[in-house]
């Protein structure tokens, strides 16, 4: 398999090469900080989302629009969106949030001073703990829920910053490294698929931020929604993977998460900003976008 591939030997000390392509090269790079000053809206709400409807901001999307579901009140949130391809994650009020410059970031304003969150498994651990929800009391079950959840935050970097760089944006198609990725997602698969056999949901008959965590990832790859691979990693014969996606899927508070932050796919979809619960009636894109432009 190695045979055809050209011969590389890392040099001492590796120097960054912008030319390095691919669909991010442009805004990828080695250093951290602001690249412009940016400061960022805030909106009448307790929390301040920053975001993009990628897996890793649906994760939060979706919780807290079962906790407002659940009439926790003081999860209301004002919802901004975040174009990573134009590298609106570089502004200086979004690193002053999240230093690592990635999607989601949050601010809680309704403590005595502001707390910021970053990483999305933080940020559904914090919200968790905060309203009580979604997170079993019992100690076991909330165990197993926070062993799936950590268990995603270490896996998704396989299947997206891994399988899916390679498969679907990398700038040329390297056997090596999409079989070295397919295997493992397949791996994973696999490991849901048996766990998901004797159990209803990730942390046994609960619903919890650990489903939150891994549908927008896993259930997004088998219903072909990332990367277009479901074919290529034959998906479908994940039985017990496509039936709890398909049922996670079915809430309704899923389904308005996923299109909270979203710029793509069918504009009745979208809601790129979100400040109220109507605007799921209201503001959608195809209500905003003037006659004809989706067109052109």
């Amino acid at each position: 398999m190695t045979d055809n591939l050209p011969d590389y030997t890392p040099p001492k000390v590796w120097k960054w090469d912008k030319a390095n392509g691919g669909r991010f090269a442009n805004i990828n790079r080695p250093i951290a900080g602001p690249t412009k000053e940016v400061e960022l809206p805030v909106g009448k709400h307790p929390f301040q989302l920053y975001s993009m409807a990628t897996p890793n901001g649906v994760k939060v999307t979706v919780m807290l629009e079962e906790l407002l579901a659940l009439g926790h009140k003081g999860a209301e949130y004002d919802a901004y969106f975040i174009n990573i391809g134009e590298g609106d994650q570089f502004g200086s009020g979004f690193v002053d949030i999240n230093p690592n410059s990635k999607i989601p970031a949050l601010m809680d304003h309704s403590t005595e001073t502001p707390t910021r969150l970053f990483e999305s498994g933080s940020m559904l651990l914090y919200l968790a703990e905060k309203f009580g929800a979604f997170l079993p009391s019992d100690h076991n079950k909330r165990t197993e829920a926070l062993n799936w959840l950590f268990w995603q935050m270490g896996s998704a970097p396989y299947l997206g910053g891994g399988f899916g760089h390679f498969y679907a944006y990398a700038p040329v198609k390297i056997e090596y490294c999409i079989d070295r990725f397919a295997m493992e997602v397949k791996r994973q698969l696999d490991v849901l698929d048996r766990h998901l056999a004797d159990n209803e949901y990730m942390a046994g008959d609960e619903y919890s931020i650990a489903d939150m965590a891994i549908w927008p990832w896993y259930g997004a790859l088998v219903k072909n929604i990332v990367y277009e691979a479901s074919e290529f990693l034959d998906t479908a014969s994940y039985k017990n993977m496509n039936r709890w996606t398909d049922m996670i899927g079915e809430r309704p508070a899923v389904q308005r998460g996923k299109m909270v932050n979203r710029a793509w796919g069918d504009l009745e979809g979208q809601l790129r900003e979100r400040h109220d619960a109507s605007d799921f009636e209201l503001r959608t894109q195809d209500k905003l976008e003037p006659e004809g432009e989706a067109a052109e």
